[in-house]
């Protein structure tokens, strides 16, 4: 799939991430705390526990439970160095970097405890959201709206993590998209969307996003998270993500769509693996933006449903392009070669299992996606569908939302290489100000941070 590698350096015009004249008596908007029905859970390390949550001091932060609103009016920020430095208190409505509340609305799937049971990911069990919600498996064959799905695994950084492809302006409009979409590093460990830019200085801040590892093969940089994989729900109901159409969907990540496959195929060429999807439901959330996608496509993130236009998969798990299936299509392309177009549904899916177990045996997440779109998915290619707009399930919202940029502002110090970063370590923070505010030159104008 083709993606857009937009310039992730932000500035006042291009998406008012830039901290200008007068804004310092703005105070952000602030999460709607997690209702009863939500799930609400710590998955950071101990050793993070009592950080110093200070997003205006020069000392270092760790992402827990709370962290203080940065343009609170509660928070004092006092330069590095003044005799009366003064730790701000954390609001009682401050933003939860591991809850999954969210001011828009989501289906509600039931749960009997607040202190659901984990996953190896950190993550709610799937079983913990409870049954899901009746609308996500009504039929709606006849509902006149059609599509069809694509594959692809790429790796790289979401095109959601992006500010670029996100409403920065206000606090509101970026709470109410869900803010930006997790990515995680090399080892698949969950880091920041986006930090301080690597050029600020006295007289300039901006926000600049952390490097895609889709750029130069970069090891340093970031990848999709693995845990963002489809995923059974039951046998007749899936969850995953998608790239939407560039066309549609401006603003339109963190938007969930009920999928019903109706036994078609994209070119009209109906196989034996088409009919036996047929019925099934699939609810999925945008979490890329593909401009070479078509309006009513969804380009389902599969592993090993091929990289397409670009490939950090490589990169990040060690195995050559010639080793991850067709370019375009992936092992079942390879294995419609060697099998024919016209073989069983039982021939095509051990085909793909058997590739799956061999590249992804490593890697537990993106072994469950592979080896879903042969058992599930039923080695389906490029199927048609009916589909509807829903309320997004808790699950895809608790995978899809940043642990770290839960306010549209931070004070992180820019890094080229995320490699080294591990669960639990504190990120390293620069003192800033807004106009007017300049601790070194009272009569300073714009914004700026400490050398």
């Amino acid at each position: 799939m083709k993606k857009a590698l937009l310039s992730s350096l932000c500035v006042a015009g291009a998406v008012a991430m830039f901290v200008g004249c007068g804004d310092d008596a703005a105070t952000p908007f602030a999460p709607t705390p997690a209702s009863s029905s939500s799930l609400v859970w710590d998955n950071q390390s101990s050793s993070s526990n009592g950080a110093n949550n200070n997003l205006g001091s020069s000392s270092s932060v760790v992402p827990e439970s709370s962290v203080s609103n940065p343009g609170s009016s509660s928070s004092v920020i006092v330069p590095p160095g003044s005799s009366s430095s003064v730790i701000p208190s954390l609001s009682s409505s401050s933003a939860n970097p591991t809850s999954s509340a969210n001011p828009t609305s989501s289906a509600t799937e039931s749960s009997s405890s607040n202190a659901p049971n984990l996953d190896e990911n950190g993550f709610p069990t799937l079983e913990s959201y409870g049954p899901p919600p009746e609308s996500y498996t009504k039929d709606i064959l006849s509902n006149g709206k059609t599509g069809w799905s694509s594959r692809y695994w790429d790796a790289c950084k979401p095109h959601c993590s992006w500010l670029s492809s996100v409403d920065t302006s206000s606090e509101e409009t970026y709470q109410a998209g869900r803010t930006v979409a997790r990515n995680c590093n090399i080892h698949d460990v969950e880091v920041p969307a986006f930090t301080l830019g690597h050029a600020v200085q006295q007289y300039w801040m901006g926000y600049e996003g952390t490097n895609s590892a889709c750029v130069n093969s970069n090891a340093g940089g970031t990848y999709t998270c693995t845990d963002m994989a489809p995923i059974q729900v039951n046998e007749n109901l899936s969850y995953g993500y998608v790239a939407g159409s560039g066309g549609l969907h401006k603003y339109g990540c963190g938007k969930c769509y009920h999928l019903q496959y109706n036994g078609g195929n994209h070119a009209n060429d109906v196989k034996a693996t088409h009919k036996a999807l047929k019925g099934k439901h699939i609810v999925v959330m945008v979490s890329n933006i593909g401009y070479d996608v078509e309006d009513g496509q969804f380009d389902l993130m599969v592993p090993g449903g091929g990289v397409g236009a670009f490939n950090a998969l490589s990169t990040q798990i060690g195995v050559p392009a010639s080793g991850l299936g067709a370019n375009g299509g992936g092992f079942l392309s390879e294995c419609q070669i060697s099998l024919g177009w016209d073989n069983t549904v039982e021939a095509y899916q051990q085909c793909v299992l058997n590739k799956c177990d061999e590249v992804f045996k490593d890697w537990p997440n993106l072994l469950r996606g592979c080896r879903w779109y042969a058992e599930w998915f039923m080695a389906a290619d490029n199927p048609t569908f009916n589909w509807e707009e829903v309320e997004c399930p808790q699950y895809l919202i608790d995978h899809y939302m940043t642990k770290f940029n839960t306010t549209k502002e931070n004070r992180w110090r820019w890094h080229d290489d995320w490699s080294d970063y591990k669960k639990g370590d504190v990120l390293d923070t620069v003192y800033c100000w807004k106009d007017g505010e300049n601790p070194n030159d009272p009569n300073g104008k714009g914004a700026g941070c400490q050398p």
